[in-house]
Order: C-alpha cells, then sequence, then structure tokens
C-alpha cells in the first residue's frame, strides 16, 4: 500500500471507532424522556415555577406549625426523606421537601449547577411558600452545603439547622463532561444499585433502587450531578461552616458511625468549626441513619427544632 492510503486507513478506523463509542452510548443511554407536564402526571405532590425552571415539592402538616423545610443530597431526590417528612408533619410541624433542579421530578435547567443556583431555588421556594416567620432547615449529605451555605448568605430566614451525614469534600470529576456522561450512560445501571451503599442494611428497602431509576430517565440528570461536581466549590463549603461556627445559630449534626459514602471520620473535622453543635453520632447505621435507626434519631430531631 502507498503511503497516501495511510490516512485514509487511519480515518476510517477512527470513524468505525466512534461509530461503536456512539452505538453502545445509543444503547446504554437510559436518559431518552423530557421532563415535562406530562411526565408530571402521576408524580405527586406540587409544583412551583420559580426563575430557572418548575420545581417539585411536596408539603404536609398544619399551615400553623413551624416550618421544616427538608433538603436532598446529591442524586436521591425528596423521597430520601420519608420517614423524617412522615413524623415531624404528624408531630405538628409544617414540613416541605423539595427536588432540587436536575433531580426527581423539577426541570432539568440547561445552566451551571453551582451554589447560587440551589440558593436560589431554595430562596423562591420559600418566598413562593410564604411562611410565617423564619424556617428551620435539615440538609443530608450534599443537602448539608446548600443548607449550610443558605445560612450563611440569609441568617435572619432560619432558625435552626439539623445536618445529617452533611458532605464535607467535594471530589471533582477527572474527566471532560463529555467524557463523564458517556461513561455515567455506561454504568447507569451501577450508579442505581450503588445506591444501595448508603444503607449498612440494604436488604430493609428492597425498592430503594427502582425509585431512583425513575429520574435517571429524563435528560438533563447526569448533566445536573456531572455540572455540580464540576461547579460546586468545596472552598465555599468549609467556608460557609466556618461562618456558621461563627454564628449563634443552633445546630444538631448527627453521623451514621458507619457510613462509607461521607465517612464518619470527617465528623471530627466539621465538630471542630461546628463546636456549638449539639452532636448524635449513630451505632448501626450509614450514610442515612433516620431511616436505619429512627427511633434514635427523629427524636433527637424533633427535641431540637422545638427548643429541647
Amino acid at each position: 500500500m502507498k503511503k497516501t492510503g495511510y490516512p485514509i486507513l487511519f480515518a476510517g478506523i477512527v470513524f468505525i471507532l466512534c461509530m461503536a463509542f456512539w452505538i453502545i452510548y445509543l444503547m446504554q443511554n437510559v436518559e431518552t424522556r423530557t421532563m415535562n407536564e406530562e411526565a408530571r402526571k402521576n408524580a405527586g405532590g406540587k409544583f412551583a415555577l420559580l426563575s430557572s425552571g418548575v420545581t417539585h415539592y411536596d408539603e404536609a402538616g398544619p399551615d400553623s406549625g413551624q416550618t421544616v423545610i427538608l433538603v436532598h443530597g446529591f442524586s436521591v431526590p425528596y423521597y430520601i426523606w420519608d420517614p423524617v417528612f412522615d413524623s415531624l408533619s404528624a408531630r405538628g410541624f409544617h414540613v416541605v421537601r423539595y427536588d432540587e433542579y436536575g433531580r426527581g421530578f423539577s426541570d432539568r435547567p440547561e445552566t451551571e449547577y453551582n451554589a447560587g443556583l440551589y440558593r436560589r431555588q431554595l430562596l423562591e421556594l420559600i418566598q413562593f411558600l410564604k411562611p410565617r416567620g423564619s424556617v428551620d432547615l435539615a440538609g443530608v449529605s450534599f443537602g448539608g452545603p446548600v443548607t449550610a451555605d443558605f445560612c450563611a448568605n440569609y441568617p435572619e430566614m432560619v432558625g435552626k439547622l439539623i445536618l445529617v451525614d452533611p458532605v464535607y469534600a467535594f471530589e471533582k470529576p477527572f474527566n471532560s463532561e463529555g467524557l463523564e456522561n458517556y461513561f455515567m450512560a455506561y454504568h447507569h445501571e451501577q450508579q442505581a444499585t450503588g445506591q444501595l451503599k448508603d444503607f449498612l442494611h440494604p436488604q430493609r428497602f428492597p425498592h430503594w433502587v427502582n425509585r431512583y431509576k425513575v429520574q435517571m430517565q429524563f435528560r438533563g440528570f447526569r448533566h445536573a450531578l456531572i455540572s455540580t461536581r464540576t461547579n460546586y466549590s468545596e472552598d465555599s463549603i468549609i467556608s460557609n461552616y466556618r461562618k456558621l461556627g461563627k454564628s449563634d445559630l443552633q445546630i444538631l449534626l448527627i453521623w451514621g458511625k458507619q457510613d462509607h459514602t461521607v465517612p464518619y471520620f470527617y465528623s471530627d473535622s466539621l465538630r471542630r468549626i461546628l463546636f456549638m453543635a449539639k452532636f448524635l453520632p449513630v451505632e448501626d447505621a450509614a450514610h442515612l441513619p433516620y431511616m436505619e435507626q429512627p427511633s434514635l434519631v427523629i427524636p433527637s430531631m424533633v427535641r431540637i427544632l422545638k427548643n429541647n
């Protein structure tokens, strides 16, 4: 073969490889639906149109009760709070939970997912709901940085804060968004089953994986996760915790001692910053201690919310 044929051969091989990767992507990609009114028909809950899109939320308990807003973690939407939502509303609190942008049945805006986006969503939802007086916040996992950021920026709006196994360090993506998107599409099944690692006793939660898979069908879910990891500053996370450590905000810090998602040793670092916070270490529980040890954790949440 003449040397002039090599570029053509190389180009052909590259084309075939690209087509192969594209076919694999199409076969593995589960993000085939658009989040819209039709998709939300049987979602339950309520919806608020905010500046960056529709937010899916739910509320329960008497309107006269103290408002407690529950903020979920990095990728599992508001159902992650089921036992707390039910228990607090039954005890007379007005409880609100919502899906962050990109998750659950909220919109997936094509934008940069940074601290400002999550802060505005929470602020605008509170303004939409018009609660009486200040609100109390509870954040689990990534909901910890989101609620801490809100408290640091709007301290006058928050009465008490509960942090459950909150994110302390935030790992950035190693690859470009395009490659990360491809790998996440290819490994979508592992991503769903991987949610069971949040439990010490995953066999107690047989429907957890299938519930998670619902949101994975809608375009923009992977972008929301990748963009958050790329654009949410780890420095701002620590900075906000430090601001709270200098405030007089009442804080309850809860941590599962067998947590491998946000390892328990981070509790030592955070307690040095939030030295005034009440601390509840939970034995025989991983990343979601209020689900694995509800009889211990939820009463502790009620006590601080009632100022006891």
